[in-house]
């Protein structure tokens, strides 16, 4: 039996009763065709209500063969018992088979950073003289200057922008709004490019809103800031593993190392929980041992 007409229910409630993102929904629908194609393979038929615990061990060790490690699995855990906790309450079953599954201990990765003189050379490596250099600068130093996603990025509005005062309201996961400081350089950017640059793009109907368009007036994809941003890591000969995520990471370190309250990054972040924030924390070696001597009695 598919399962199509449970896994559309499932997107539904997700989008209207969790109010989660695109990203987030695609996630989850990705880890639930997952188990549909798995029992489809198995030929296991039947609704979620004949689906055992049993069954949902054979699908983690089937996916554990795939290659899936422990980070990948324990996310695709997480998205069986979102599942099956919808169909609990939609009363499709009267037992939760997820419950007693066991997700894989994972360490906590800490995330890559990169230092004020790598952000520098990357921003510097544009090339002003091609016509989306200006907009690729005032990106980069808007992904950097407010720590956004990159899907806040791009999707950020013109309505949105309150230069005058120093601040950009951003949407972020769950749709949930936050207001952003935004620093001298970006604001000088995003001037220029909207009143130089901008100006001189053939905007496409429902576009008008958009700060940074393609050539053909349009948002930007997601897939075009990961890209630009590795030609240029290329270009610099940096041998790091970057993306726009990079910038949000090193946002957050540099802001810590620097003496901000945990909460204040918290709240730049859009983190609905303060432990989310913590990983940020991890301060280099050489940064922690100069502050223990230069603070520490005993030092």
């Amino acid at each position: 039996m598919s399962w199509k007409s449970y896994i559309t229910g499932f997107k539904s409630y997700l989008q209207l009763e969790r109010s989660l993102s695109k990203n987030s929904i695609e996630a989850y629908m990705h880890d639930i065709r997952l188990l549909d194609q798995f029992l489809s393979e198995k030929e296991i038929k039947g609704s979620p209500a004949e689906i055992s615990l049993t069954h949902l061990r054979e699908f983690l060790s089937w996916i554990n063969e795939a290659g899936l490690g422990a980070r990948s699995q324990a996310r695709i855990i997480s998205g069986m018992k979102a599942f099956f906790n919808y169909c609990l309450m939609e009363n499709m079953i009267s037992n939760d088979p997820s419950q007693l599954l066991e997700t894989p201990r994972i360490g906590r990765k800490l995330p890559d950073t990169l230092s004020v003189e790598d952000i520098n050379n990357l921003i510097d490596a544009i090339d002003l003289s091609k016509p989306e250099g200006m907009r690729n600068k005032a990106m980069l130093e808007t992904l950097y200057g407010c720590g956004l996603r990159v899907s806040e990025l791009v999707n950020l509005k013109i309505s949105n922008l309150h230069l005058e005062i120093g601040f950009v309201k951003i949407t972020g996961k769950g749709d949930k709004e936050r207001l952003v400081p935004i620093g001298d350089v970006a604001t000088k950017l995003i001037r220029i490019y909207i009143n130089e640059v901008r100006v001189h793009v053939a905007v496409k109907k429902g576009f008008e809103d958009m700060v940074f368009l393609n050539k053909f007036g349009r948002s930007l994809s997601r897939i075009m800031v990961f890209t630009f941003i590795k030609d240029l890591a290329l270009k610099i000969q940096l041998n790091k593993r970057i993306s726009p995520h990079t910038f949000r990471h090193s946002f957050a370190t540099h802001l810590i190392e620097g003496g901000a309250d945990l909460r204040a990054v918290q709240e730049m972040l859009g983190h609905e929980s303060i432990t989310t924030t913590e990983i940020y924390t991890h301060l280099d070696r050489d940064f922690l041992r100069s502050s223990i001597i230069r603070h520490h009695p005993r030092a």
